[in-house]
């Protein structure tokens, strides 16, 4: 995580924090910027570190869309609830090849660039995975649980 914080320290990220071992960067930068960071730290990763890996990023605003717009019930076990966070928006045609009965009893809701899961038996057997999404949705993904989502959102409206 420390070369993580570097890079994105070395793209020209302020404030940059991360979050457990799985990639969850907090950063300030100005919108032209954040924009090409994806870029910029997956090719200093390949650079670096001799691997290429895709970069998902969300704005404040976009966080906090993503807190208030969950279709699912936000009360009960936050490890049951998930985020996949798409690198672009999908089509119609591809949202809708996604088969809501794949994995029954979880459920999804695509919004825009993000999918909400509901994994009511926990996630490691279900079938709608971070693979099934990429190869039906066309784009790059990454998934978060619930209690992940709402700790980057404080992270982020931290003074």
């Amino acid at each position: 995580m420390a070369d993580l914080r570097d890079m994105f320290a070395e793209a020209g990220c302020a404030a940059v924090q991360t979050y457990i071992q799985s990639g969850n960067v907090v950063f300030e930068a100005a919108q032209e910027l954040a924009e090409r960071v994806p870029e910029i730290v997956t090719e200093a990763t390949r650079q670096r570190l001799g691997f290429e890996t895709a970069v998902v990023v969300r704005s404040k605003e976009e966080m906090q869309e993503v807190a208030d717009s969950n279709p699912f019930d936000t009360s009960g076990d936050p490890r049951l609830l998930h985020v996949a966070f798409l690198q672009d928006t999908p089509g119609a045609e591809a949202v809708a090849s996604l088969d809501p009965l794949r994995s029954p009893p979880d459920a999804f809701e695509v919004r825009g660039r993000d999918v909400y899961l509901h994994y009511p038996n926990g996630v490691a057997g279900s079938k709608l995975t971070n693979a099934y999404l990429e190869a039906r949705l066309q784009t790059v993904s990454t998934m978060r649980n619930w209690r992940t989502v709402l700790t980057l959102l404080d992270m982020v409206n931290a003074p």
